[in-house]
């Protein structure tokens, strides 16, 4: 008769853990056959929290607190924006902090601190630039203001229409000739000062002729320099 042996076989008390992940049972048969071994686990399945994690929006919502219910009436709207925008006082005295701190940005913007300055007029090539066309005395500064006497003029008398046209020509002319040869004159000055300057000569002229057309006043960044000033 084919005798069965029990081996390694562990009792455990209440209470106590195994430290082992599986047990194999093994029987043999007397003739010494095969020997075949099964193997389950025993590993313990970890407990969930037993509910599904939050979206962040459901829980910045309940850290938010409760949201007020919408108003009723058109009273109780006005009520609760002028709650919401605060006392007249403290109105009045956030405006004037805008329009103080306009007024300094404005200020620093036309003293040329690079800080302020719109993207086109940042740099010191952009600067050396507005140097360059604000120590000179260019005509093409004269095209706009001499343009909106001919134009009124038009209108003052009809008959002189042939004539302002004629003149407005000539001073195109004359507007083109000065933008390119200010062009170049800025463009190689450009080059001997900053000859790592990215910026192509087309860009660089064509900043230079804006600048220039532009009344002297209402040039902004303001001078630095003036007519006939050493760059």
């Amino acid at each position: 008769m084919p005798s069965n042996s029990l081996v390694g076989v562990k009792l455990f008390r209440r209470g106590e853990s195994s430290s082992t992940d599986a047990t194999a049972d093994s029987t043999a048969d007397a003739n010494g056959g095969v020997t075949a071994a099964t193997t389950r686990n025993s590993s313990t399945a970890t407990l969930g929290k037993g509910r599904p994690t939050p979206k962040r929006r459901d829980a910045q919502g309940k850290r938010r607190g409760p949201v007020a219910p919408a108003p009723l009436t058109a009273k109780e709207a006005r009520a609760r924006r002028k709650a919401t925008k605060g006392s007249k006082e403290d109105r009045k005295a956030a405006s004037a902090e805008r329009k103080l701190a306009a007024q300094d940005r404005r200020a620093r913007m036309l003293a040329g601190e690079d800080k302020y300055l719109l993207p086109r007029d940042q740099g010191p090539v952009r600067a050396y630039v507005r140097d360059v066309v604000d120590a000179r005395r260019n005509l093409v500064g004269l095209f706009m203001p001499m343009a909106l006497v001919l134009i009124l003029s038009m209108f003052a008398a009809p008959r002189l229409q042939t004539l302002v046209t004629l003149v407005m020509l000539v001073m195109m002319l004359f507007m083109a000739i000065e933008g390119f040869v200010l062009g170049r004159i800025v463009n190689n000055r450009v080059r001997e000062r900053y000859p790592d300057s990215a910026d192509s000569g087309f860009k660089l002229g064509w900043y230079a002729f804006v600048r220039a057309s532009q009344i002297r006043k209402m040039r902004a960044p303001k001078p630095r320099v003036g007519p006939g000033d050493a760059v």
